[in-house]
């Protein structure tokens, strides 16, 4: 497929638009999180000229180090994001003035988060950075902690007043999943939340929505005449939404037993992706706009009852299998995992949309670990054409038309349809063109949280979840939780590490006639 774009590196294109001077306050900045993902794409952030000179950060630790010992500690965070991406075209080398730059603003603060004189003094620590790096008092708080400490430290960033706006100053505060494990939680953490902040100074994350393919959604769908008039129940005949992992449950068995799959995945990456591609048209690309449409179409779908819940919904568990010619244990025989254990690390179910424009249109999600591809794909089937016309012709059968939006792991977009086979008879052949933003747009990687933060910087929160939203989700899920919760009869079905999948979840497409799209 020939694409003519113009090509400009990611730092070129936005010259000019720095954030506004700000502290970026990291709690939890020893942590995994902060190393491999944060402070990569901060460093980012530096390389295309998107950072503000007047910028600092406050890394808040439990444990006190030296300043030099902890920006070495990030710096290896950051190289290792370098040697990593090193194979492309559009790589650089590690860029030392950057990260200099990065690391000669980074302060380091130990303290307690459950402690109120934590706060204190990181009060004092903040008014000391901001006068000395003239951020004029305006401050991002990254919640990057475990998930029972976003109420407290909300709280206390209020009760020192490092939540309030004053004097033009901003106050943001971004906060990761997982936002509740249902919904009365969610509800209740966002009502504790919204006692200390306003709704537009809080910032919840699901670093799907960095991926550009993710963005591209909207832009594909309104910006595109050819596909916006046929996105609705009279030409798409379904939809599938599948997130693939290959990695098993890993070091994080302590948190999965009391998670797992559907409250992991489901309310906040799957149903970002469905909404999306649900939602109605916004009247604008404000973020409120957009959020208000991706909370409508959440709300409109269809409530499951106990029946459908059994015959919608499939869990499953990963046994012991092979993967990349490797062999790996089952779920089961995890660290840290009960040998009797239910938790579930695949789920699949079937949603259906009660308005005018989905009317009909089954949507197909499914999550799971231990597969045999990791992959995150959308894709959107259409009806097929009527067949009358080749009744009298060798062709048998007319390929699918289908149109697949790859998020990870290589971002793009491809369009399946039939064309004439070569030769003398009337034969069809499925072809496929392929969009790779890799191959088109030369943009140096990233790890998906440069325009997270960079959008909480400048306020635009068009990429963050709101309260309605995050609830909407939560409110769809809840059925499915508690019936799994009160009625010990529902299967779990199990599936050998490497493979699609249970079978169970087959049924779920078969007994309508679609099939899942291979992961393989």
């Amino acid at each position: 497929m020939d694409v003519r774009v113009e090509e400009k590196p990611f730092a070129q294109e936005q010259q000019g638009r720095k954030a506004p001077p700000c502290t970026l306050v990291i709690f939890g900045a020893g942590g995994d999180l902060t190393k491999r993902l944060l402070m990569p794409a901060i460093y980012n952030l530096r390389k295309a000229r998107l950072l503000p000179d007047q910028f600092a950060i406050i890394a808040v630790d439990r444990t006190p180090k030296p300043v030099d010992a902890f920006r070495d500690y990030l710096a290896e965070g950051v190289r290792s994001f370098v040697s990593d991406t090193a194979s492309g075209d559009a790589t650089e080398p590690f860029d030392k003035q950057a990260w200099e730059f990065v690391a000669n603003r980074i302060t380091h603060f130990a303290g307690d988060l459950t402690l109120p004189d934590t706060y204190a003094r990181l009060y004092e620590v903040h008014e000391k950075t901001a006068a000395v790096h003239q951020t004029g008092g305006n401050a991002v708080f990254y919640l990057a902690v475990a998930s029972e400490l976003f109420g407290t430290i909300v709280e206390n960033l209020g009760v020192v007043g490092l939540a309030r706006e004053k004097d033009g100053a901003w106050r943001r505060v971004i906060i990761e999943k997982p936002f509740g494990s249902d919904l009365t939680s969610a509800r209740a953490l966002n009502a504790q939340i919204l006692k200390v902040l306003s709704e537009s100074q809080v910032y919840r994350m699901d670093h799907f929505l960095g991926k550009e393919t993710v963005q591209n959604i909207m832009v594909l769908r309104f910006a595109n005449g050819i596909f916006e008039p046929i996105w609705n129940r009279d030409h798409i005949d379904h939809v599938q939404i599948t997130v693939a992992e290959t990695v098993g449950v890993e070091r994080r068995a302590k948190f999965y037993e009391a998670t797992g799959a559907l409250r992991d995945m489901v309310p906040n990456h799957v149903f970002q992706l469905f909404s999306l591609i649900a939602m109605g048209v916004p009247n604008s690309f404000a973020a409120d706009a957009v959020r208000a449409e991706k909370s409508k179409v959440l709300a409109a779908v269809h409530p499951l009852g106990d029946a459908e819940v059994r015959r919608s919904v499939v869990r499953g568990q990963y046994a012991a299998g092979e993967i990349r010619g490797e062999r790996v244990n089952g779920y089961r025989e995890e660290p840290g995992v009960a040998p009797a254990s239910v938790t579930e690390t695949y789920v699949a179910m079937q949603l259906a949309v009660d308005n005018w424009r989905w009317a009909g249109v089954p949507f197909y999600l499914r999550t799971g670990k231990r597969l045999s591809r990791r992959t995150t794909e959308i894709a959107i089937h259409f009806k097929q054409a009527p067949f009358a016309l080749f009744r009298e012709t060798p062709v048998d059968i007319l390929t699918p038309n289908v149109l697949a939006l790859q998020i990870q792991p290589d971002e793009g977009v491809s369009l399946q349809f039939s064309a004439k086979v070569p030769g003398p008879e009337i034969a069809l052949g499925g072809v496929r063109m392929n969009f790779s933003y890799k191959d088109y747009f030369k943009t140096a990687p990233t790890t998906g949280y440069e325009t997270l933060v960079y959008d909480c910087m400048i306020g635009d929160a068009i990429l963050f979840n709101r309260d309605d939203g995050v609830e909407a989700g939560w409110a769809v899920v809840q059925p499915i939780l508690d019936l799994w919760q009160n009625d010990k009869t529902v299967a779990l079905e199990r599936y050998d590490a490497g493979s699609a999948g249970p079978e169970a979840a087959e049924t779920l497409l078969w007994r309508s006639g679609r099939r899942w799209r291979p992961i393989v």
